[in-house]
């Protein structure tokens, strides 16, 4: 009864909104009144960030950020639309990945081929300066923003002293792969040589990426430029990184004036949804879809890896999680309306047992119809345990794959228990056998890991890691691809490789991003170039909102301490989550070794 009055609640409420209207949400860059006709300026804005995936609004209907493939969509239709005479792009202060900045370059290229694209910033990150560099025809920033193109870097934090020296905890980890470097951030001070060489290596490839398409795009941006800021907005005009220097309203007014626009539409973000199919929205939330039927199927993977969502010290976290992903492939793979399937992919890994699990159903699916991955930022470790599974595999040329290793372990309290004057004993049932005590508490974080104990584990991870190996084989032994466990192993051991060396190794099909491997899977399903794109799975419906099990998950989800974490420290939340399956009972875990954030 109570659910009902709930309901009855809500849809008393939708009324509400359906007979007041949708108000129109102020734009204080904006004087004039606004138009309806004419030749439009399209406003692409930045300024919630590009997520690989949307957060749901009330009633599941789509918040104000949009999803990094709507942008595909809609840079793709701008391209010939007729009454839009240009584009002005917002970044504001966007923060957005090395990789997919780089693919956003490319959209905005092609559809600065068709029409005059203009970009607006605060601030430019060196990726965001990369993106307006190749996509737009001319650059502003605001007088009081700056431009941070201040070279890549990547900084990864070191625990063991204060895990060990100050708080006594005994930190027990192993590793198959010499250069997977997974515990290092827990069992060293300091990077190994091989945990060294394998992240310079990306770097160094990562930056002559940056460094090519900046100096392709803008004449004076030389290695020297690009590397020596932050630049104030006067001192990067000078230099030649931005064009003008002036706010967003003037922007747009100077956009106006050069296109012969008369009014501004927004087509991406904030405001774009209105009046375009909102109903729509609205009905299928209320019916629990997620998506539209259509002949191509766009699933998300994004996120660390876990067998289940929520609950925990790690939960509520969403990331991919082994029951919802296989069910979405399992329906996938019956619906006969589908004829093939993309999958982009942004994971630093994470549950061995869930990725494994995951493949499995992948390769049932990819027997049935075409299975092309695309990978965003990412596809380490677990998340590149998935993506062998694809007919193809695209990358952008900063996109981050391999990783291919195990990490396991658990961080002990005995010893520091023991410092304040708790002791802990353990009682084995069997007190005759040497070391039994030790194996039979090996799980407790009370203990330590005695030799055989860890020797024990080792060879279980040993297993996990030629498991990996053979289903890497197994994954990219398809369409005349015949790969060898020996082939592969010259690029495991958890070495990381840029998306282009991912290429030349053949871990990668394709260096390429999202829209290129949608057209691989209408190309390889024998479909038209117009074939609708799906997107499958996401956002929860207006039912779910209502349940009282699912409100109590988003309230445990809400106050979870990755949550703050993820407010203080951002870039360590990859990390954390990916290896939250070793607190969750689970011994090996595939993920990629650093929180690795390139901007």
């Amino acid at each position: 009864m109570r659910r009902a009055r709930a309901a009855a609640v809500v849809i008393a409420s939708i009324a509400a909104i359906g007979c007041e209207g949708r108000p129109r949400p102020a734009d204080s860059t904006t004087t004039e009144s606004p138009r309806k006709t004419g030749p439009a300026i399209s406003v692409i804005d930045l300024s919630a960030g590009l997520p690989e995936q949307e957060k749901a609004g009330l009633f599941g209907v789509s918040s104000g950020k949009k999803s990094f493939d709507e942008l595909l969509r809609v840079t793709t239709a701008l391209r010939d639309d007729k009454k839009s005479v240009g584009v002005l792009v917002k970044f504001a202060g966007a923060q957005i990945g090395a990789a997919r900045a780089q693919e956003l370059a490319d959209m905005l290229a092609e559809l600065k081929a068709k029409k005059k694209v203009f970009c607006h910033a605060d601030g430019l990150s060196n990726a965001t300066l990369m993106a307006a560099a190749k996509g737009c025809s001319s650059i502003w920033i605001s007088p009081a923003g700056e431009v941070a193109s201040i070279g890549l870097a990547a900084q990864v934090v070191y625990m063991r002293r204060l895990l060990v020296d100050e708080l006594r905890l005994s930190v027990d980890f192993l590793q198959v792969g010499k250069f997977k470097g997974a515990e290092e951030p827990l069992t060293r001070d300091g990077p190994s040589p091989e945990a060294r060489a394998s992240l310079m290596s990306v770097l160094t490839d990562m930056r002559a990426s940056w460094v090519d398409t900046l100096a392709s795009s803008r004449p004076k941006a030389t290695a020297d430029v690009v590397e020596d800021g932050p630049w104030s907005p006067l001192r990067a005009k000078e230099v030649g990184l931005v064009d003008e220097v002036g706010y967003f309203d003037e922007a747009l007014a100077a956009v106006k004036e050069e296109t012969g626009g008369v009014r501004e539409r927004a087509a991406f973000g904030p405001g774009a949804e209105e009046g375009d199919g909102d109903l729509d929205e609205i009905v299928r939330a209320l019916a629990g879809e997620s998506g539209v039927t259509g002949p191509i199927a766009l699933v998300r993977a994004t996120g660390s890896i876990s067998m289940g969502g929520g609950g925990g010290l790690f939960g509520g976290r969403g990331g991919i999680t082994e029951k919802e992903f296989s069910r979405t492939i399992a329906k996938l793979e019956k619906d006969d309306a589908v004829k093939a399937v993309v999958v982009r992919i942004d994971s630093p890994g994470g549950s061995a047992l869930a990725s494994d699990l995951m493949w499995h159903r992948l390769m049932k699916l990819r027997k049935k119809k075409p299975l092309v991955f695309s990978v965003g930022d990412m596809a380490a470790s677990g998340g590149y345990y998935l993506a062998c599974t694809g007919d193809y595999i695209f990358a952008d040329p900063m996109s981050i794959v391999g990783s291919i290793g195990v990490v396991g372990g658990k961080i002990g309290v005995g010893d520091a228990l023991e410092h304040i004057g708790v002791h802990t004993e353990t009682f084995p049932a069997n007190p005759n056998k040497p070391g039994a005590a030790a194996r039979a508490a090996y799980e407790s974080p009370l203990v330590r890991w005695d030799d055989f104990t860890r020797a024990r584990v080792l060879e279980s991870m040993t297993a996990v890691y030629e498991l990996f190996l053979a289903r890497i084989v197994e994954g990219r032994s398809t369409r005349g691809r015949e790969l060898t466990r020996e082939k592969i192993a010259e690029s495991a051991e958890g070495r990381i490789f840029s998306g282009r060396e991912g290429k030349s190794r053949g871990l990668v099909d394709e260096i390429g991003g999202l829209g290129a491997a949608i057209a691989k899977a209408r190309e390889l399903a024998k479909l038209s170039e117009s074939a609708r794109v799906a997107v499958v799975g996401g956002k929860a419906g207006f039912l779910e909102s209502l349940d009282p099990g699912g409100a109590e998950e988003r309230v445990r989800a809400t106050a979870s301490p990755v949550d703050l974490l993820d407010r203080a420290a951002p870039d360590l939340v990859p990390f954390v989550t990916s290896l939250a399956p070793l607190a969750s009972g689970e011994r090996t875990a595939v993920a990629v070794p650093f929180a690795l954030t390139v901007r």
